[in-house]
């Protein structure tokens, strides 16, 4: 299952639109502080809140969502998946013509795993372990892995908004692709993540995807750690879809 291209009559001025993808919890703003860096670049950026909390939705429900918020034909979009959200960027990008993929500290599923296997298929209670005796944290303190440099102001703001709800519903069916989608990707990974950690991910990526991991300063929550970082390492992606173009003259 493969997204079908649009073919375009497109210039190097050509709008980007980023469709940022939360992860768990579902949350919109996530990106808030990502958006405003973005567009002081020239880019546009889509978000949006999933259903989270609803226990009738899985991902297909969660990709709906993001189709929705898709922006029309004419420009060129990218879509990015944080975290879980990987998962759902990736059925968005099978199913809408798009022209790239970015995960961002992502899941990457393989198809027919549910996403509750990935965490022992993935060997991620041994890596979290580690990174975590590596700094002297506890293992079972998620927030820290995820808060650890994110700046004060943001973290309080984001203890008044409280926990988001994340069902357990979208980790219990398997991953609905039969292939990975046919489109340009990229891992970008947060060389001080805590709970997933680089080099993790390396071997993951290099199994499920057999690409290189980008690599960026910052944790688990780069958007809201570096956010002007992260727009500017999305904008040097946006800048390699321009230069396809030149090099081609034709949408991939």
């Amino acid at each position: 299952m493969t997204a079908t291209a649009r073919s375009t009559d497109m210039t190097d001025d050509t709008p980007t639109t980023f469709v940022l993808v939360p992860g768990a919890g579902g949350e919109a703003w996530f990106w808030h502080l990502l958006v405003p860096q973005l567009r002081a670049l020239g880019h546009d950026a889509v978000t949006m809140d999933l259903p989270a909390g609803d226990e009738r939705a899985g991902l297909d429900e969660y990709a709906e969502v993001v189709l929705a918020a898709l922006p029309p034909a004419g420009g060129r979009t990218v879509v990015v998946g944080q975290s879980m959200g990987g998962l759902t960027a990736t059925l968005v990008a099978a199913r809408a013509p798009v022209d790239m993929l970015v995960l961002l500290n992502a899941m990457v599923p393989r198809p027919g795993e549910t996403p509750g296997e990935w965490w022992t298929n993935t060997g991620f209670d041994q890596a979290r372990e580690a990174e975590a005796a590596r700094h002297g944290d506890d293992p079972g303190d998620v927030m820290a892995a995820f808060f650890h440099d994110v700046p004060d102001a943001v973290r309080v703001a984001a203890e008044e908004r409280g926990d988001p709800e994340q069902t357990a519903t979208p980790f219990a069916l398997p991953w609905p692709l039969d292939a990975w989608p046919n489109v340009p990707t990229r891992f970008l990974q947060g060389r001080d993540d805590r709970f997933f950690p680089l080099a993790f991910q390396q071997a993951q990526v290099a199994d499920r995807l057999g690409i290189e991991v980008d690599e960026m300063a910052g944790g688990h929550l780069v958007a809201l750690s570096r956010p002007a970082e992260l727009a500017a390492r999305l904008d040097a992606y946006a800048a390699e879809l321009t230069e396809a173009l030149r090099a081609t003259g034709s949408r991939s």
